[in-house]
């Protein structure tokens, strides 16, 4: 049977800092709900800043807005240089913010634009803000993906990873969810021998946000109709992300998901990924394209000596 975790299972956030990326709507605002009202201090990370101020304005608790807009790199650096003159440390990275299924665009940096938002711009964003987490003990990056990852088409593209070629929606986003998982084991490998900060993921099932206003015309037709019979409230799919950040239990590396059938719904537990996401060489080219492409170098993460022999 399927442990009931719920949010009244989040310990006492008093004192930690933790940053939202897409918190102004959707699972990313039940996250910051939620995480705000267990007492963290949160930075809702939002592209719209007024949105995020209203936002921040229904949430009971310690909330600011940072702006940043994970289509551009520009503005990553900028906001993670902002994040560093508010904040000595932060304890909870939650990379949350996507698109799925939108019609061909690119990003500011000429990234196919799922791939550039869901996994790009969360890679240099956790690069580049991961030297604050580092000195904290049970610090957490939680990156979201989906059961999208699992479909028969998902793969990395490197021959066409911007979909110059061609380009399939539905394949790209597959891509870029699949890109998170990778991300997430190749950053616990580097993280593990440190001992302070550790990466995990999760997915949210099928979950009732405006993530999908991009689908094609005929899935969003029959889904006022299936939705409700398969898919939950976005409180419900904002556990998984929340039991992933605050279940002292969580290791490093495992995956969160719903526990019902299918992992579409129902209360969170460690779930499996695809194979080919457990694949190390698979993981660390991708590290190495993404470090290419977003010109952004992670920090050392193995202790120094005069840690090792405190």
């Amino acid at each position: 049977m399927t442990e009931q975790w719920a949010e009244q299972n989040i310990p006492d956030q008093q004192g930690r800092v933790a940053v939202v990326t897409g918190a102004n709507t959707g699972l990313g605002f039940e996250t910051a709900r939620a995480l705000a009202e267990h007492g963290a201090r949160v930075v809702l990370a939002v592209r719209d800043a007024e949105k995020g101020k209203q936002a921040a304005a229904r949430i009971s608790g310690d909330v600011t807005v940072q702006a940043l807009d994970l289509t551009s790199l520009e503005s990553v650096r900028d906001a993670a240089a902002e994040l560093h003159t508010k904040h000595a440390t932060i304890d909870l990275l939650i990379n949350n913010a996507g698109v799925m299924m939108p019609p061909k665009q690119t990003t500011r940096d000429g990234f196919e634009l799922q791939l550039g938002t869901n996994h790009l711009g969360h890679f240099a964003l956790t690069g580049l803000l991961l030297d604050l987490l580092l000195p904290v003990p049970g610090s957490r990056v939680v990156t979201v993906s989906s059961i999208a990852h699992r479909t028969g088409g998902a793969a990395i593209h490197f021959d066409d990873l911007q979909w110059d070629r061609s380009y399939d929606r539905s394949a790209a986003y597959a891509q870029s969810k699949l890109a998170n998982l990778l991300f997430t084991y190749e950053l616990q490998r580097r993280l593990a021998l440190r001992g302070t900060t550790v990466s995990v993921a999760a997915h949210p099932g099928l979950s009732n946000t405006e993530l999908g206003r991009d689908l094609p015309a005929v899935v969003r037709l029959i889904a006022p109709v299936i939705g409700p019979l398969i898919s939950q409230p976005a409180a419900m799919g904002a556990l998984p992300t929340l039991r992933a950040a605050t279940d002292p239990a969580a290791l490093g590396g495992q995956y969160y998901g719903p526990g019902g059938r299918g992992e579409f719904r129902g209360h969170p537990a460690v779930v499996p990924s695809s194979p080919q996401s457990y694949d190390r060489a698979l993981q660390q080219r991708l590290w190495s394209v993404s470090e290419e492409l977003t010109s952004v170098k992670f920090p050392e993460t193995q202790p120094n000596l005069a840690e090792r022999t405190k």
